[in-house]
């Protein structure tokens, strides 16, 4: 990582310049930057045979998924859904994405905007990311355990930094329970058989009410 690159995601996180904070190793696994940088760059260099990744649709933002264009908040609550979307999807999309982070009319982010809006949040309150960070050829494809599992202990884990999580869907929760994460396991927000609201509902409960607001 380059002085300037550290520098610019200090200024996003509020954190000191590496020359006025500690220098130890024991100091550097507590800095949220270093996790932040250490999953940037496992989810760069992590591409499954089958799958596309965020390089390959134009979509490699120095961010770990595009959703943290609006959803990053250093200090939690982190959301883990499954993945961010099929390469089709991603590719189709990519100029709103690469602006945006996300396509508001899918499914997933209506829920999360009516549960963020019930909790009295906006999207900046929250950290959002994923299990699986590659994408399927197919929307709603199965992806095998083995390779979610490998990319969240290569990439998800790292972002995580003693935060309350939140598991969005028996994949994510599976990955939780896998490698000591403590979470509480909700239905993924594009689960079909219940309404919006309903969803809504649960994450807007969910959400930590201590959950520190990203200053505006």
């Amino acid at each position: 990582m380059t002085v300037f690159g550290a520098q610019c995601l200090r200024a996003v996180y509020g954190m000191r310049d590496c020359a006025s904070g500690p220098s130890s190793a024991q100091a550097m696994q507590r800095d949220p930057v270093h996790h932040f940088d250490t999953a940037l760059q496992a989810r760069r260099a992590f591409a499954p045979e089958g799958y596309a990744t965020l390089a390959d649709v134009g979509l490699d933002l120095p961010l770990v998924s595009p959703y943290q264009l609006s959803c990053r908040n250093p200090d939690g609550p982190v959301l883990i859904s499954y993945n961010h979307m099929d390469a089709p999807t991603a590719l189709a999309n990519r100029e709103r994405i690469a602006r945006d982070g996300y396509l508001p009319e899918m499914l997933f982010n209506r829920v999360l905007d009516r549960a963020l809006a019930l909790a009295r949040m906006v999207r900046r309150d929250i950290y959002l990311t994923h299990a699986f960070h590659a994408l399927p050829e197919a929307r709603s494809a199965a992806i095998p355990a083995r390779l979610v599992e490998e990319s969240f202990d290569r990439i998800t884990r790292h972002e995580i930094d003693r935060r309350p999580v939140i598991a969005l869907g028996r994949d994510a929760a599976r990955c939780c329970a896998r490698f000591g994460v403590s979470h509480q396991a909700l239905p993924h927000l594009s689960a079909r058989g219940e309404s919006l609201d309903t969803k809504a509902r649960r994450l807007a409960d969910a959400l930590p009410q201590s959950a520190k607001r990203h200053a505006a």
